[in-house]
């Protein structure tokens, strides 16, 4: 996560909570940096007008004033059950981080009733599954958008392992299986490498050069390819 991120994610973590204080401790842990850094950040924050203030004491720590900050979006409680059902559909996938951070935030800025209801309702949705599957590596969120060549250390279906370098194009998600297309430098070709049969990516130094996704060069046997972009933006 860079600092950016990093300065935002702190405002909404303190949102949550508030009017209770995090420590800085359990920040950098949440974060997975130093104390050090947090107070910094904490400190960087204040300065651009953030009201947040320090509450001494053992229990004591960084507290927000919610009444001096944007007010919260408002999501009815079918919207806030639409949104927990799809972030936890993308358990497994190369948004999961991602995903639970945009979850605290639905539960951040949904009122107490209505969360209630939210989650009680929630627990009435099952997802079935073939059973557990292997994690996705991390850098796979941001390979599109960094748009750096990939080492991927790739599983075939015979458990034969692979290490290639790839330059990422999309992604296809067919029920709760993802894909990472890509093309594959040691095929010479686009691919579709099996997220959880990817055992390692790395991403080097090297932008990947710009390629054109189409359809027909995915040879995908079955189902039909819809755009998430081309869905979103319809009325």
């Amino acid at each position: 996560m860079n600092r950016t991120d990093r300065l935002y994610s702190l405002v909404e973590e303190l949102r949550a909570v508030a009017p209770r204080p995090r420590s800085a401790r359990w920040l950098a842990a949440r974060f997975e940096v130093s104390s050090r850094t947090i107070e910094r950040d904490l400190t960087a924050l204040q300065i651009s007008g953030v009201p947040i203030w320090a509450e001494p004491g053992r229990t004591g720590g960084y507290c927000l004033d919610t009444s001096h900050t944007l007010a919260p979006l408002s999501f009815t409680v079918d919207e806030a059950l639409a949104i927990m059902v799809s972030l936890e559909m993308l358990t497994n996938s190369p948004f999961t981080d991602a995903a639970r951070s945009a979850l605290r935030k639905v539960t951040a800025v949904t009122d107490d009733r209505k969360l209630a209801e939210t989650v009680e309702l929630a627990t009435r949705v099952h997802l079935l599954s073939d059973g557990p599957r292997a994690g996705v590596p991390a850098v796979l969120a941001g390979a599109l958008r960094e748009g750096r060549v990939l080492r991927i250390l790739y599983q075939d279906r015979h458990g034969v392992e692979t290490s290639r370098p790839v330059e990422p194009m999309g992604y296809i998600v067919r029920g709760r299986t993802w894909y990472l297309i890509a093309w594959c430098r040691l095929r010479c070709g686009v691919r579709a490498f099996r997220a959880d049969r990817i055992a390692r990516a790395d991403p080097t130094e090297e932008r990947s050069p710009a390629r054109t996704l189409r359809v027909e060069d995915l040879t995908i046997p079955f189902g039909d390819l819809t755009s998430i972009g081309e869905e979103s933006t319809r009325p």
